[in-house]
């Protein structure tokens, strides 16, 4: 009886601790934050558009703003606020990437170039990239050797 009353006991404690999340509120927050990062993308790329750039330069030129602007962000303690609040609206588009690259050099500064900011700058970003690079390897080989059976033309 008195292993019961322990467990009771931890079983309030563990429930009085743990937070609760509310699902629906967290994506709306996502849907919000994504939404305003993909409309400020979509106003780049117009206003790229609106100068006279092609459609491929244009969006580039907004990967390349949004990446600076997280980054920005980063920098000044910003966009921790903005994931907190967003979650995955915040963390999945490119801003989320640039994010996760530059918080680790931010926070690594103190021990130097090489050792904390060349070291640390990919340990979040690190298994994207060598993932992605390893997998965009594969592929080509796979596609080489599609093209010499003649199967892809």
């Amino acid at each position: 009886m008195l292993e019961e009353v322990k467990k009771k006991q931890y079983q309030n404690k563990v429930d009085e601790v743990t937070p609760t999340h509310s699902l629906w509120k967290n994506m709306g927050k996502a849907f919000l934050v994504g939404g305003i990062i993909c409309t400020i993308g979509q106003a780049i790329i117009q206003m790229g558009l609106g100068m006279g750039l092609d459609k491929e330069t244009a969006g580039t030129w907004c990967s390349l703003i949004l990446v600076l602007i997280s980054v920005v962000l980063t920098g000044f303690n910003m966009y921790p606020s903005i994931v907190k609040f967003g979650g995955a609206g915040a963390l999945v588009p490119i801003t989320g990437f640039a994010n996760s690259v530059a918080a680790p050099a931010i926070e690594y500064k103190k021990e130097g170039q090489v050792f904390g900011v060349g070291c640390k700058i990919f340990t979040i970003a690190g298994p994207v990239i060598l993932f992605g690079v390893f997998t965009s390897w594969i592929l080509g080989v796979v596609y080489y050797i599609l093209q010499a059976l003649g199967v892809v033309a």
